[in-house]
């Protein structure tokens, strides 16, 4: 049967169907995007580094060749082989996992979801590894199955290959349809290509999804759940010309990360601001900082600056900003980070009561910074503040960071944290916002009765109300068990933990 046959998804009513079972493909139809070559770039970097990609990027215009040439089987097969040979599946699942419901999220095609959403039974049929697409399905989209190609496996890693039932295009697709539904007849196929038909005429209707150009895709608020939590290195999809600029510039762009690291580390802090503008670092700077203090007598505070935490580098840009180094408490970094570090940094022990009395010692010493969040988010939501910091002094500043970076994210939960300051630097020219807000008053401190939870509580709504951000109550340990299924510090099976909005 003809594509051209099937009406257009337009025409398709999304009333009434509660109790109906929907079957659409992936790419070009549930999604806006035709091609899976982003998605299998993004694996093929964030599983198996730049030489993969490399390898995959040489690998592609054989891809294409035998796509049009022999078959879109042919060339999805070169794809799933360039980048997934040798790879772990355990790397495979992390990456699908934590890694690409972010991107493809942002991919989501209009018409087909208001279809797609609108059915009580979901069904996807893609050529595309399940293994690689059905967290995202699954989690994100409400999918009920998932019926995708199966990737061959040896003693734990991918072979490269597929299984014996082959990629699942054309008649295959529909072959898999019969399998899951047995007699049952779907309600509703969707496809965009011609390779889609057999199985939509296996539907009791069928509707095609037309290639338009500058369709604008779903935004986040109107799919089921937000994606707070995510990883990977790149900022950006990576197309062809990207992902090839991308493996251009690491080698350059390490190079003037060293460069940079180096300028903030051995340079005066008082220098770093002018080293970090020469060298493309920008730092923007708002509101008024507060003047050092003049310590009168030795029972006197320091100032305790409560930031928001975007990257690790959060207290040296906050020392920048103020043109002097302010030690920083950490939660967890690398030893090569409190190496290179420029300023001096001491490590919480998660303890209660051996982390006050620390802090209150460096503030007996002098001005102090502290991340409450205790871990880094990308999106623009602030995690639960730990309340530890309002019971140690009432001398409180709340600082707004916020960064921007065109190629390189500066954190990981599933890499190695040393490289996170690197790749930060990495990005041509990466921004710092610090914004200073009001010195907190006396009144609203826990030295004029508030509870250290309030006072936790109202600094992260004020910081969030600065940033246009939400606040949630997530902590370290839900950011970890969702991304690498652990609490940041023992591992343990992966596991995906429902991301839900909470309020202040």
């Amino acid at each position: 049967m003809a594509l051209a046959t099937f009406p257009t998804v337009e025409k398709c009513t999304s009333t009434g169907r509660e109790n109906q079972t929907v079957v659409a493909d992936m790419d070009g139809t549930l999604l806006v995007g035709r091609s899976s070559f982003p998605y299998f770039a993004l694996m093929a970097f964030e599983g198996g580094g730049v030489l993969r990609l490399l390898f995959y990027v040489l690998t592609s215009p054989i891809a294409a060749l035998l796509y049009y040439l022999i078959s879109e089987s042919a060339g999805i097969q070169v794809l799933i082989f360039a980048s997934m040979c040798g790879m772990k599946v355990s790397t495979i699942e992390s990456v699908a996992r934590a890694v690409l419901p972010k991107f493809y999220s942002g991919d989501v095609h209009p018409d087909t979801w208001r279809v797609f959403s609108s059915c009580g039974k979901r069904c996807v049929l893609t050529a595309n590894p399940r293994v690689m697409v059905e967290p995202f399905l699954k989690e994100f989209l409400g999918a009920d199955m998932v019926l995708g190609t199966e990737i061959g496996t040896f003693k734990g890693r991918a072979t490269g290959l597929v299984s014996k039932e082959g990629v699942l295009v054309g008649n295959h697709k529909a072959e898999a349809l019969k399998k899951a539904f047995g007699e049952e007849q779907p309600e509703i196929g969707l496809g965009d290509r011609q390779t889609d038909a057999p199985f939509m005429a296996l539907c009791k209707e069928g509707y095609r999804v037309p290639a338009k150009p500058k369709v604008k895709a779903v935004t986040s608020d109107k799919l089921p759940k937000p994606i707070i939590f995510h990883d990977g290195r790149l900022v950006q999809k990576p197309s062809p010309l990207m992902a090839l600029l991308i493996i251009l510039w690491i080698p350059i762009g390490f190079l003037l990360a060293c460069l940079r690291i180096a300028a903030g580390s051995l340079l005066p802090m008082n220098l770093v601001y002018y080293a970090f503008w020469a060298l493309g670092v920008r730092v923007i700077i708002k509101g008024t900082p507060p003047p050092p203090v003049t310590k009168s007598n030795p029972d006197q505070s320091g100032v305790l600056f409560i930031c928001s935490h975007r990257t690790l580098l959060d207290p040296i840009f906050l020392s920048t900003a103020l043109r002097r180094p302010i030690p920083a408490v950490t939660y967890s970094v690398s030893r090569l980070s409190e190496i290179i570090s420029p300023i001096k940094t001491v490590r919480l022990s998660r303890d209660r009561a051996t982390d006050a009395s620390m802090i209150k010692k460096l503030l007996q010493e002098g001005d102090l910074a502290i991340c409450p969040e205790g871990t880094t988010c990308r999106e623009p939501f602030l995690l639960r503040f730990s309340a530890l910091f309002a019971e140690l002094t009432d001398e409180l500043v709340p600082v707004a960071m916020v960064n921007r970076m065109s190629m390189f994210h500066g954190t990981t939960a599933r890499g190695w944290k040393g490289m996170d300051p690197f790749y930060f630097f990495m990005n041509p020219s990466p921004t710092y916002e610090v914004t200073f807000l009001n010195k907190l008053p006396k009144e609203l401190t826990c030295g004029s009765g508030k509870s250290s939870h309030d006072v936790a509580n109202y600094i992260q709504r004020v910081i969030a109300a600065t940033l246009s951000y939400e606040c949630t109550s997530f902590t370290r340990k839900d950011k970890y068990k969702a991304l690498a299924g652990n609490d940041g510090t023992v591992a343990e099976k992966p596991h995906l933990k429902a991301n839900k909005v909470m309020g202040c």
